[in-house]
């Protein structure tokens, strides 16, 4: 842990939400929904559900300058809908690179992949397909391989994977809400019915609280070559429900989740590890009928084939317009 602070340290202010830096972020964006770490809702609260908060129809998703440009450590705005901020970005000098998500705004939906879990007739198969096309905002890597028995993998009422009690999990509700928590411990919540689950070892971050085990290399996955510091990612949640993802090259597991606590989350996940198995990114949408622009979140990363726009063979999530 002294040694992943140490990292922290010469990485910058770790995705630092400066009260100025959010304050010029809401000045430009047309009636923002709020910082990504302010506020104390939490997911299902009221507020996350009134449709006072959305379009009254879908917005396109229009990708600022920031997705390929220059970003620093705090939370900066990426993508808006209807002129307000749906996703942030943040870097570090580190080469880490998180996401911020508006549950708002935006909704998360897990693919199965061709090959992990495999089959057909998911809802949502191993590539974004039309109508889905239209809202797609960001995609992002799913979980371990589940011959590894690390986690779970259900959708719609089907398995793909058994999930069991006590790993952490991505649960998505049937009204489009995310949460993440210990299964039977945190999640489900009783009376709201679950459209998809995807488990993924321990809790990560529990209670605003890093595990104990992240000095433990391999209770993390299989690193290539047995190294601590390798390409990693995860997906966390905040107290008013905002999803951050983050990843990057040369991340320790203490590190990960460092950056992840000093962006307010409270609950996450490990999510895959290894370079080709890490992998996420942002699309730009241009005239309609036209291809979709992929840009990728995570400098030099080798990107998943396909782009998540062509069948790829591991499960996979995106994020979607509401």
């Amino acid at each position: 842990m002294a040694r992943a602070r140490a990292q922290a340290a010469r990485g910058g202010s770790l995705l630092a939400l400066a009260c100025a830096a959010a304050a010029a972020a809401l000045s430009g964006c047309g009636g923002s929904t709020g910082s990504p770490a302010s506020g104390s809702n939490t997911p299902g609260s009221a507020s996350h559900h009134s449709t006072a908060h959305h379009p009254t129809a879908p917005a396109v998703p229009v990708l600022l300058p920031s997705a390929s440009g220059v970003v620093g450590p705090s939370f900066t705005p990426v993508v808006q809908l209807g002129g307000r901020t749906a996703v942030y970005i943040a870097r570090l000098p580190s080469g880490l690179t998180a996401l911020s998500f508006d549950q708002r705004l935006v909704r998360l939906a897990l693919h199965s992949g061709s090959i992990d879990p495999g089959g057909s007739g998911w809802r949502y198969g191993p590539a974004v397909l039309t109508p889905e096309l239209g809202r797609l905002v960001s995609a992002f890597n799913g979980g371990f391989k589940f011959d590894v028995g690390a986690g779970g993998f259900e959708s719609g009422g089907r398995v793909g994977a058994p999930v069991r009690s006590g790993l952490a999990s991505i649960v998505t509700y049937a009204d489009g809400q995310t949460d993440i928590g210990t299964w039977n411990t945190e999640v489900p919540q009783p009376g709201r019915t679950v459209e998809s689950v995807r488990q993924n070892l321990a809790p990560l971050i529990d209670h605003a609280a890093p595990a104990a085990t992240l000095d433990c290399i391999s209770c993390w996955g299989a690193t290539l070559g047995g190294v601590d510091e390798i390409v990693r990612s995860a997906l966390g949640i905040t107290a008013d429900g905002h999803l951050i993802w983050a990843g990057g090259e040369h991340l320790t597991v203490a590190a990960l989740a460092d950056a992840l606590l000093q962006a307010q989350v409270v609950r996450a996940v490990e999510l895959d590890i290894n370079p080709e198995w890490v992998a996420a990114y942002l699309y730009a949408h241009h005239a309609p009928g036209a291809a979709l622009g992929p840009v990728p979140v995570v400098p030099g990363q080798p990107g998943a084939p396909g782009l998540f726009l062509a069948p790829y063979a591991r499960d996979f999530f995106t994020i979607l317009t509401r």
